[in-house]
């Protein structure tokens, strides 16, 4: 569209993905950043359950946190009710438009489904995930009965 006046489509469907915004780097260093504290919530959901079983087995104390646990629990039962909702994760949503404006190649799935599909070759369909996130949630509450966390104290 030449006009901005009368042309239907919204502004950011009229700029060309192949030319660099201004500021480009910027957006692309932001959405780098979204990637890894993305990257690092899965770790902390993933690796945090495996040592809270590995943990409880070999009597480390901190893995009973309540904070810690709170936190662990609160993190998977976000993911699995995005999933039943069949919501895109805000962080990968922010992630996309940052690339976006950055000029840069999105991707269509979930961050999960995306770089699952580019480490492993495997592809699936999206309830495959919510199946995977639903049981995940399931082994993470049920840690909670298998290695109880220390109640919250009150403060005096």
């Amino acid at each position: 569209c030449a006009s901005t006046v009368s042309c239907p489509l919204p502004r950011r469907s009229r700029t060309r993905l192949s030319q660099p915004m201004p500021h480009a780097g910027t957006y692309r260093a932001l959405a780098d950043l979204v990637l890894v504290t993305h990257a690092a919530f899965v770790a902390f959901i993933v690796v945090g359950w495996l040592l809270i079983v590995i943990g409880g087995g070999c009597g480390w104390r901190w893995i009973r946190n309540p904070w810690f646990r709170a936190l662990h629990l609160a993190g998977i039962a976000l993911v699995a009710v995005q999933g039943w909702l069949g919501m895109v994760c805000p962080l990968t949503r922010l992630e996309m438009s940052l690339r976006e404006r950055a000029g840069d190649a999105t991707y269509q799935n979930t961050f999960i489904a995306h770089w699952l599909q580019q480490w492993l070759y495997y592809d699936a369909p999206p309830w495959v995930f919510v199946t995977g996130y639903t049981l995940f949630g399931l082994a993470v509450a049920g840690s909670w009965w298998w290695f109880r966390p220390r109640p919250f104290r009150k403060r005096a």
